[in-house]
């Protein structure tokens, strides 16, 4: 049975909920063997029995996992993989580990997740890296103006071996964090309707003096006010409202994000500036993972990576099918439903940004967060490095060609 023969019988929030509590292979293999018309008691009662037949060995761990902003409409859209690393965990260790999924803010939002692992109130988390910054300032190491030229560089670098010398092993010593896996788009500006009437966005001039939304981070902080954009930091949760009420024209974010938080009824413009990295990653404290036998850390890290590689394509996928970031726009998608135009500047545009407010052209208020991060990575030059790594592939290579490994492994 698929999800979307389920979904068309059941609300997706329903649907949902069921997933999160007996994953969503269970769900499925429930609901196939329902007749009739499905209800939320009967999937999930269905549900139950299934997951408990699936596996043949008792639960050892059964892990708690926050995974903020994931709702019914991330099922299509963001394609992150919470579910799928659930779902592949439980089936590869056969229910030695469990896990207990709890989404839609229900436990923690994309500010508190962080803190809430790290007190040890859910044992993993999903949420944005730079909405994690607060709690977790290594995460700005990924934040650099125009570090990360295209999406595909994005996923070559967190395959790439020295990113556990770079990212993963500062955040493991300094915040207590195992980083698992990732969806990694660029981020942009997205306006709100008052911009709708206008023509789209061609010139970086046109969006100067704009008061627009930014993370938790410090560095998208530097990079839109070399940019004359303004920064004005909202927590992700009150973005919808500040746009809503006009007191944001535009906020930072990446294409899918608008989507899934139903933000495209009130953006009139995305446009696809390119400018900051966009990781909405999972996590696990690490006193949790080094709590797990041997042979289920490395299975752990095998789902992480099966994970890693099925986003990869399926992430890339929906932007086009589903959000409708793309030009021409697809009928049918989120943006096109709600009026939503993708804008990408030119190439020129881009690389004008680039020039006013990237380190390795402007590179003195970077100085003292380069000097902050690079102490934390033990000396590391880590702009420098990965600013290196991710221009290895070539520019025009596709997200899904870039080569799935086992980074951990060297």
């Amino acid at each position: 049975m698929s999800l979307k023969y389920v979904s068309e019988r059941i609300s997706r929030r329903d649907l949902l909920r069921v997933a999160s509590t007996y994953g969503l292979s269970s769900t499925l293999l429930g609901g196939a063997a329902l007749t009739g018309a499905i209800t939320l008691p009967s999937l999930a009662e269905a549900a139950n029995s299934a997951y408990e037949k699936r596996f043949s060995k008792p639960a050892k761990h059964t892990l708690k996992f926050g995974a903020a902003g994931f709702n019914e409409r991330s099922l299509l859209i963001e394609r992150a993989g919470c579910l799928e690393f659930a779902r592949d965990i439980e089936e590869r260790t056969d229910g030695e580990i469990r896990v207990e999924f709890i989404g839609d803010n229900q436990i923690c939002g994309q500010l508190s997740c962080v803190e809430k692992t790290q007190q040890g109130i859910v044992d993993m988390f999903a949420a944005s890296t730079q909405n994690s910054a607060g709690a977790a300032p290594y995460y700005n190491v990924l934040d650099y103006a125009y570090q990360f030229p295209t999406r595909a560089s994005l996923y070559h670098f967190l395959y790439h071996p020295a990113s556990e010398q770079l990212l993963r092993e500062p955040l493991r010593q300094r915040h207590g964090l195992h980083f698992l896996f990732s969806v990694a788009e660029l981020r942009g500006l997205n306006m709100g309707l008052s911009w709708a009437d206008r023509p789209d966005v061609t010139k970086l001039e046109e969006l100067f003096g704009t008061k627009n939304r930014v993370t938790g981070t410090q560095l998208g902080r530097i990079a839109m006010d070399l940019l004359n954009l303004n920064p004005v930091p909202i927590a992700w949760e009150e973005t919808l409202d500040g746009l809503k009420q006009g007191l944001i024209d535009g906020a930072e974010t990446w294409s899918s994000a608008v989507a899934y938080a139903n933000m495209s009824p009130v953006v009139s413009q995305v446009i696809d500036l390119r400018f900051f990295s966009g990781f909405e990653h999972t996590a696990m404290k690490v006193e949790v993972f080094d709590a797990l036998e041997p042979y289920l850390q490395d299975a752990v890290m095998e789902s992480a990576y099966f994970t890693q590689a099925l986003i990869q394509g399926a992430h890339e996928a929906s932007l086009v099918n589903t959000v409708g970031a793309s030009v021409p726009q697809l009928p049918g998608t989120i943006f096109a439903a709600n009026k939503t135009r993708y804008v990408p500047l030119s190439d020129e545009e881009r690389q004008k940004a680039a020039l006013m407010s990237a380190p390795e052209h402007v590179p003195g208020p970077w100085e003292e967060w380069r000097e902050r991060i690079n102490g934390w990575s033990g000396g590391i030059d880590t702009y420098t490095e990965i600013h290196r790594i991710a221009r290895e592939i070539p520019a025009d290579m596709l997200v899904e060609n870039v080569e799935p490994r086992r980074w951990w492994r060297g």
